[in-house]
């Protein structure tokens, strides 16, 4: 005979409703899937970096007391 536990039972819970394509899922927001290889353009990244970085500049001229 198994022995059964009475408490309550812990740790990580998997929850696969679509377990064909697990980036489908309704708890995964932002993964895409993408074709075998095909990775992003590294342009993307830098003109991201470049816009926040003008953002927080534009931002940070408007905090009076500046030098």
């Amino acid at each position: 005979m198994a022995a059964q536990s009475t408490g309550p039972q812990t740790g990580a819970q998997a929850v696969v409703r679509n377990a064909q394509d697990p980036a489908r899922r309704p708890d995964v927001f932002f993964r895409k899937r993408r074709d075998e290889g095909h990775q992003p353009s590294v342009w993307w990244m830098i003109g991201a970096f470049v816009l926040v970085s003008a953002a927080v500049i534009a931002l940070m001229s408007l905090v009076p007391g500046g030098a």
